[in-house]
């Protein structure tokens, strides 16, 4: 039985029907961080449904980790699904740990550090191909870069820029549709056959047969590869079978479009803060000039990247990819001073937490120097980029390791310009740039005799 002191309060401004819907439209990403100023949690109404907005460090901290076994994924990734019911990113409970530990091996830091060179080697051709002086859209050439390197180091697959495109619009649109729906009241309306609906089925579909294609060429030549394909190929379950099909291609199918959504506007939020930000710009292209002047960047030379470290980490800090991330009650759930009924439907943002001028001083400055070693970090639990846990993100050294590589490699080449008009963070399944458009600028200087 719960009493007055056990329920969140009630964020102020519900309206009738429609609760707490319409700042959420209007604009998520402040809705979520004004919600921090009504305590450790709190409720909106979105429509007819509830949810518990987890504001305090420590509660999302159990919540991620001693108390993980009280929670199910809840209703973004249930709408994630559409991947695949047993996929690794929306699995839940014994699935997921089978899952997580078969394809463990694929990412352990002695696995990545074999990937470097795989990374270097297909983030260069898209780097070199921009034409100097014409304007990019930022975030689609870094969301076709981390695609690439997903394909190639995971997949052993290059899909020329076309097919790429597709597979990437797909994703977009399976993503775009996750999101509305998990906001969404009615849960019947995806059933309807609307424009949406149908554009959403024919995104899965394409996606899928695109990931086909990949285990088909897997199939047909097994000694060729060795990568987390042929490991999902040939893994066995408790019972000693093969995984099925199906299952195989939602594995593939999730991990392609989870690896190259999050890093790839990670970078492109970077870029934006070092195209306003020249002097930082000048010490990245000083600290990767002195490291690219002995030779390729490898695995051994990354960790000299100290600086391009800590640009992506204060990315990650300033725009966490992660504004949303939902749970949901398995059973009546304690959790610190609240109790939460059975079914409720939870959610937390490290956006949020992130910008909070009470864990970070001066939260939205961008400024890399915050996390030198001599000055005073977070509290545990204040930066989360990507969960914690045993459902902690499992690619998160991948990530690293590809930001830093891609940062590195395109400033060695390249200064990024900004273009007129705004550009404002938007909640996306990410944190998306609203519009990002940036004009390249061959550098002038030479290494080893040549222009980089």
């Amino acid at each position: 039985m719960t009493t007055g002191s056990d329920v969140p309060p009630l964020a102020p401004g519900k309206l009738p029907l429609i609760g707490h819907a319409a700042p959420l439209i209007k604009d998520r990403l402040a809705f979520v961080q004004s919600l921090r100023a009504h305590g450790p949690a709190v409720r909106v109404k979105v429509g007819p449904k509830t949810l518990t907005v987890i504001n305090s460090t420590e509660l999302i901290h159990k919540m991620l980790t001693s108390q993980s076994d009280e929670f199910t994924k809840g209703l973004l990734f249930e709408k994630l699904k559409l991947f695949g019911k047993d996929a690794l990113p929306v699995a839940e409970g014994k699935p997921h740990l089978r899952r997580r530990r078969m394809m463990q091996p694929a990412f352990h830091r002695e696995q990545i550090a074999g990937y470097v060179n795989t990374m270097r080697e297909t983030v260069q051709p898209y780097i070199a191909a921009w034409d100097g002086g014409a304007p990019i859209d930022l975030k689609t050439e870094m969301q076709l870069m981390t695609q690439g390197v997903v394909m190639s180091a995971l997949f052993s697959s290059t899909p020329r820029r076309a097919p790429a495109h597709q597979i990437l619009n797909s994703v977009d649109t399976v993503f775009r549709t996750a999101l509305q729906r998990a906001l969404l009241p009615v849960s019947a309306l995806e059933r309807l056959p609307t424009r949406g609906n149908r554009k959403a089925r024919a995104a899965g579909v394409a996606l899928r047969s695109a990931v086909a294609e990949i285990i088909a060429e897997h199939r047909a030549h097994p000694d060729a590869y060795d990568d987390i394909v042929s490991l999902l190929l040939t893994a066995r379950d408790e019972t000693g079978a093969t995984l099925p099909d199906d299952e195989i291609l939602a594995e593939v199918t999730g991990l392609l479009a989870a690896g190259s959504e999050t890093t790839a506007v990670v970078l492109a939020w970077l870029f934006h803060e070092l195209g306003r930000n020249p002097e930082l710009e000048r010490q990245l292209h000083e600290e990767v000039d002195s490291v690219l002047a002995e030779g390729p960047l490898t695995a051994e030379r990354v960790p000299r990247l100290v600086l391009t470290r800590r640009l992506v980490s204060e990315t990650l800090r300033l725009y966490s990819p992660a504004w949303l991330v939902t749970r949901q009650a398995i059973s009546d759930v304690r959790l610190g001073e609240f109790l939460l009924p059975a079914g409720s439907d939870v959610i937390w943002s490290a956006y949020a937490v992130h910008r909070d001028p009470a864990l970070y001083p001066d939260p939205l400055r961008f400024d890399p120097d915050r996390w030198l070693p001599d000055r005073p970090q977070p509290p545990k639990g204040a930066f989360i980029p990507f969960g914690s846990g045993k459902r902690m993100c499992m690619g998160d050294a991948f990530a690293w390791t590809e930001a830093t590589i891609i940062t590195a490699l395109v400033a060695s080449r390249w200064r990024l310009r900004p273009t007129p008009g705004t550009v404002r963070p938007v909640g996306a399944i990410t944190t998306h740039p609203s519009s990002l458009r940036m004009v390249p600028e061959l550098r002038q200087h030479t290494l080893a005799g040549k222009a980089r």
